[in-house]
């Protein structure tokens, strides 16, 4: 007889595989957290907690590493993570503009991060390392660099056009 496997069981799955290709070793917390991070775009509380047992690790202890390093989320993030770089030098070619054209043109109320719909999540970023390129904007990890506001709503454009034929 064939039991069902809930999703939630399934979850759990997937990060004991992510934990067994490192052996669980402790000294792996960071790479393990990435990789569950990239699975689910966030690092979720319960999550934590279950690695935290699986690893015999206090959940203090993930919940530290969790938060201390800037890379990782405890809120769930969007299908297209948007990244403005602020450093000085895309600060003062226009980054400003840029951040407040994006969130318009995604549709951001104050104060949040990440669209209702989860396709978008826009972030200021101190640097991105590419200032010859300034202002730069990632998405998802594909830089953009030169970047203008009209520049970057046709991007996000295309985007919401390939959201709107899935």
């Amino acid at each position: 007889m064939a039991v069902a496997i809930s999703a939630s069981q399934r979850k759990f799955e997937r990060v004991n595989e992510i934990i067994q290709k490192h052996n669980g070793k402790k000294s792996a917390l960071i790479a393990i957290l990435q990789e569950i991070q990239e699975e689910y775009r966030y690092l979720p509380e319960e999550i934590l907690t279950y690695v935290a047992t699986a690893m015999d690790l206090s959940p203090a202890t993930v919940f530290g590493v969790a938060t201390f390093y800037a890379q990782f989320s405890l809120e769930p993030k969007g299908k297209y993570i948007i990244k403005v770089c602020d450093g000085t030098a895309c600060h003062v070619r226009g980054s400003g503009p840029l951040y407040k054209s994006i969130r318009k043109k995604v549709g951001l109320q104050d104060g949040k991060f990440t669209t209702e719909d989860m396709n978008f999540t826009v972030e200021t970023v101190s640097c991105l390392g590419a200032c010859g390129l300034a202002p730069v904007v990632t998405i998802n990890e594909k830089v953009y660099g030169q970047m203008t506001p009209e520049g970057i709503e046709i991007i996000i454009e295309k985007l919401m056009g390939k959201e709107d034929n899935q």
